[in-house]
């Protein structure tokens, strides 16, 4: 398992209130973030089963996924349905990031 996964696991718990605020003023970017999220997990762990091609793909979509779910946050916060994010959630949202570009930079 890579070392990334328990912190996408993480992010998503850490979402769940973030999420509810942003579902109650708005559904659609509510349902977005929930999909984006949950994309990035299972395509992480996809691609962790996957071989050469496939892999990289997944890798792919999982750092779309979540360039996608942290968009979502900051427009949640441009529209005043959050508060900012706060340093512990901007470290994971990061982390992640830099690991999936590295995952895929890898396959080149």
């Amino acid at each position: 398992m890579l070392n990334v996964y328990p912190v996408v696991i993480e992010f998503i718990s850490a979402l769940r209130p973030l999420l509810a605020q942003i579902e109650r003023r708005d559904r659609d970017l509510g349902r977005q973030l929930r999909r984006a999220s949950s994309s990035v997990a299972l395509n992480l762990a996809e691609g962790m089963y996957s071989r050469g091609e496939l892999r990289t793909a997944r890798y792919h979509s999982a750092l779309g996924s979540m360039r996608e779910s942290f968009s979502c946050l900051e427009v949640a916060h441009a529209f005043g349905y959050v508060h900012a994010l706060d340093s512990v959630m901007i470290h994971r949202v990061n982390r992640i990031i830099g690991s999936l570009v590295r995952l895929v930079e890898g396959k080149r």
